[in-house]
């Protein structure tokens, strides 16, 4: 199958409410670009200086969204046009996120990624520290939490993702409000129980553009 017809396949199966990310990590512009002439402009990369080079080199319309690991000092590189950063997970990376929106006079979106996992190795905030960056988050005016973001354990186990991304929508139910409406959880392999649980936003990218390149 093409990228057209795997995108167009999961565009069909989602609810209005779900919002889809093609995750193009590693791929070139050309596969970008069919995705883009197949109708998606929401575009998710891992790595600020692809995440980068791509905004540069592809259409303008596209909303990037920054999904993995941010590190402060390279918060300067995409803060002139990031549209969503998913994987916020410290006060000190908000203070640096913030700083640099002001500087480009602009207010950024961002999700608190929260740790659902049992792998030590994923970052986010602890469930119970959620309400307290929240309150927190306040002080800084050029930028806009707008939800929460969570990775699954990697395993085979059904029950226990599904029951992760419960966690997380729980957590979700208490915070919500006018503002805070994203609930970012399900890449390629379990998106489908990320929907059952209340996800408003998948990040897929294997079963759009194939396996990821090394």
């Amino acid at each position: 199958m093409t990228i057209a017809s795997n995108l167009k396949a999961i565009q069909s199966s989602l609810a209005s409410k779900v919002t889809l990310v093609a995750v193009s990590k590693t791929k070139p512009n050309t596969a970008i670009l069919e995705a883009y002439n197949a109708g998606q402009r929401i575009f998710g990369e891992n790595k600020v200086q692809e995440l980068a080079r791509k905004a540069e080199e592809l259409p303008k319309d596209i909303a990037w969204h920054m999904i993995g690991h941010l590190q402060t000092n390279k918060v300067k590189i995409i803060a002139p046009f990031v549209s969503l950063i998913h994987a916020v997970d410290s006060l000190k990376l908000l203070n640096e996120i913030n700083k640099r929106a002001e500087h480009n006079n602009r207010i950024i979106n961002c999700l608190l990624q929260v740790h659902i996992a049992t792998e030590s190795s994923k970052f986010g905030f602890g469930i119970e520290e959620v309400e307290s960056a929240l309150n927190q988050a306040k002080e800084f005016k050029n930028i806009k939490i707008i939800g929460l973001m969570g990775m699954a354990t990697f395993t085979d186990d059904t029950q226990q993702i599904s029951q992760e991304f419960k966690n997380l929508k729980t957590v979700f139910n208490i915070i919500q409000n006018d503002h805070i409406t994203n609930l970012s959880m399900g890449m390629s392999g379990d998106y489908n129980l990320a929907i059952e649980q209340g996800s408003t936003m998948i990040r897929v990218g294997s079963a759009i553009f194939g396996q990821r390149n090394k």
